[in-house]
């Protein structure tokens, strides 16, 4: 491996992966797919900035945050990593928004933890 393929790869995880969201008691695709930059990208890089940033100005005088402003600051962070989707409710396609990703994200554990360990994992997102 040279600089030039850990570059251009890390440029290639800025275009992100499609992800198939699992059903969580059968594991079979639940229709709902994210394209999801990966951790070496410049998305997730400025994703952990801005987390850091939300985490200071959540901080009170004497630099404590509390548990819910950590728990919004790291869903924000989770879902400034997707770059598309494909999803539906009521039969209707959602428009793509970072306050529908948190929307989804908030809607149970399983959705985050799915999403936090595909994005976290370099092998999904190896060069072709």
């Amino acid at each position: 491996m040279q600089l030039n393929d850990i570059l251009a790869n890390a440029e290639d995880q800025d275009r992100g992966r499609w992800f198939d969201l699992a059903d969580p008691f059968t594991g079979q695709p639940a229709g709902i797919r994210l394209r999801i930059a990966g951790p070496d990208s410049a998305t997730q890089g400025r994703s952990r900035l801005k987390l850091v940033d939300e985490l200071a100005e959540a901080a009170d005088t004497d630099g404590r945050v509390s548990a819910e402003a950590r728990e919004r600051a790291r869903i924000n962070s989770l879902a400034r990593c997707v770059l598309a989707w494909e999803i539906e409710e009521e039969g209707q396609p959602v428009p793509f928004s970072h306050a529908n990703v948190v929307r989804l994200l908030r809607a149970a554990a399983w959705v985050q933890a799915q999403v936090d360990a595909f994005a976290g994992d370099r092998r999904n997102f190896r060069s072709a």
